[in-house]
């Protein structure tokens, strides 16, 4: 029996569909992470994502200079479609926003942003984001999914080696975000999967840090994190988080990963980390002489006590 998805991240899959471990109470026959390969053996790659980001093995890269953000801070005329599709919140968009610089050697409009997240445990909030810094989760984790400017869609941005680009911003438990309300407000209309609504469109920089904070990320070449694991995706990682309240972030798995009788609530939707196997992660860091300034000050104020005290 053929399951056809209609999601772009995904192919007509033979035999089983892929879900999250978290889906395997529902819906036992489905292949949960350790066996994506079976749907597609690109899963079992060696530049798959998402991984864990360890900071001192690093590579501090001088060209990886700010990203130039086009559109991102206009509210496009036409709405914004969002959709509950089995796995996860996706946002598609009318308008293209483009980003560019960064080391990118092109320009890449947006298509989509989804999102990845935990669950409510008894004590405390269970992290759900899809990468980490040495070892450490946030939240939640949003995709912003871009292609090459020249192609028309995700299809075929897939058949060059750099054909996606994917912006990751970790989302953390803070204040109450305002610019998230009309998002968080439409989950009610998408609770269960297949369920499509419309929004008011929003400047997409709205949803995110403020831009002269993201100067700081880090790069490496990846895969998509789910069927079917497509490589060929420049991965750029920030490190400034974007802040949600628990409530607001909580609102996230009021959803549902099944159709109408579903009982399960979509929650720990993310992939776990995979490998690095032989690539290295590049860092922008704009602030990478902040650390040894430090330092270089401490020594001189050290040195200036000392001498004091010895006159």
């Amino acid at each position: 029996m053929v399951h056809r998805h209609l999601n772009q991240e995904s192919v007509i899959q033979f035999g089983g569909h892929w879900c999250y471990q978290s889906q395997k109470y529902e819906q036992s026959h489905c292949e949960d992470p350790r066996r994506w390969y079976l749907i597609d053996v690109t899963c079992k790659g060696n530049k798959q994502s998402p991984i864990n980001i360890v900071t001192k093995n690093v590579v501090y890269d001088k060209n990886l200079k700010p990203l130039s953000f086009e559109g991102y801070d206009v509210k496009g005329s036409s709405k914004w479609n969002i959709e509950n599709n089995g796995h996860t919140v996706k946002v598609t968009f009318s308008t293209s926003p483009k980003i560019g610089g960064g080391g990118l050697g092109r320009k890449y409009k947006a298509i989509e942003f989804h999102l990845h997240w935990g669950v409510q445990g008894v004590q405390q909030y269970l992290p759900g984001s899809e990468h980490s810094i040495d070892g450490e989760k946030q939240a939640m984790e949003l995709h912003i999914v871009h292609i090459r400017e020249d192609v028309s869609d995700i299809t075929e941005a897939k058949k060059s080696a750099d054909g996606v680009a994917v912006l990751a911003f970790f989302i953390k438990v803070e204040e109450e975000n305002k610019n998230y309300a009309s998002l968080i407000n439409e989950l009610d209309n998408i609770k269960y999967k297949g369920q499509k609504a419309q929004m008011q469109p929003l400047p997409l920089s709205s949803l995110l840090p403020p831009e002269e904070d993201l100067e700081s990320y880090y790069r490496y070449e990846g895969s998509l994190t789910t069927p079917d694991c497509h490589e060929g995706v420049i991965w750029t990682v920030f490190e400034k988080p974007i802040e949600l309240s628990m409530s607001q972030i909580s609102q996230f798995s009021t959803v549902y990963f099944d159709g109408k009788n579903s009982t399960t609530y979509m929650a720990e939707n993310f992939r776990p980390v995979q490998f690095l196997n032989e690539r290295k992660v590049y860092w922008s860091s704009a602030s990478i002489l902040l650390p040894t300034t430090k330092v270089l000050m401490m020594v001189l104020i050290l040195t200036y006590i000392l001498s004091s005290l010895f006159q």
